[in-house]
């Protein structure tokens, strides 16, 4: 639908957004080393040790032992790491690279990084409660990253940000008319049943948690809403 550019929107209270910074880079660095940077053997392999299998975390039925690597619970963090192909990978890292450090402004490091890894986690939860027989793995930050989207939503909506609508249209919008239209571009998807391909159910996840996660974990003073910008 769009690809996120640029908002114009600085940092008030961090010189870098270094767990932002951190976490697109862990991500890439997996994906590149770990998995191949795409290779299906690779993906597969680390998919079904890390990924989130609903029927495994749910000890419905138990991986074979040589994928077995970690206890099933942790793969409601692990699978936020993993992605399927490079524009898998891109898309999430670019939305992340946009809106993240701005989040991770209002909330500071550490809250930041818990906020990540709890909307990551939620995002992971619903998908698997959501079709408790599944075995396919869920992987990709994609639940973790809408979470971002919904706390920039909630902290920056009347921010400008530079979009390629359909991927060549350049616009310039306010963060409420673009992340709006991708939130409810998820909950359609999630509600009629979109592209099999994409876990839908772990966007609106990480989107709930986002939005209820920011009230709390944002800084003293911090307002919602762009409540600072007045009349402006």
């Amino acid at each position: 639908m769009f690809f996120p550019v640029y908002d114009h929107n600085r940092l008030n209270h961090l010189p870098r957004p270094y767990v932002n910074l951190a976490i697109i880079t862990a991500n890439v660095l997996i994906f590149v080393l770990f998995q191949g940077a795409g290779e299906e053997r690779a993906v597969a392999a680390s998919s079904y040790s890390f990924g989130l299998i609903p029927v495994v975390f749910f000890d419905i039925r138990d991986l074979a032992p040589q994928l077995q690597m970690l206890p099933d619970w942790m793969s409601l963090v692990t699978y936020a790491f993993l992605h399927g192909n490079f524009m898998h990978l891109f898309g999430n890292m670019l939305f992340l690279w946009v809106f993240g450090d701005n989040v991770e402004d209002a909330m500071g490091h550490l809250r930041y990084l818990l906020f990540y890894l709890l909307c990551a986690a939620a995002g992971g939860f619903v998908y698997a409660i959501m079709d408790v027989s599944s075995d396919a793995p869920l992987i990709g930050a994609s639940g973790a990253v809408s979470g971002v989207v919904a706390a920039y939503l909630m902290l920056h909506p009347r921010v400008k940000v530079w979009v390629l609508a359909f991927g060549r249209l350049p616009l310039r919008l306010s963060a409420r008319w673009v992340l709006g239209a991708w939130i409810v571009y998820q909950i359609v998807n999630a509600v009629i049943g979109g592209d099999s391909q994409v876990a839908w159910m772990a966007h609106i996840g990480g989107l709930a948690a986002g939005a209820v996660l920011v009230v709390f974990f944002r800084r003293r003073g911090v307002p919602l809403f762009d409540r600072n910008l007045g009349n402006a």
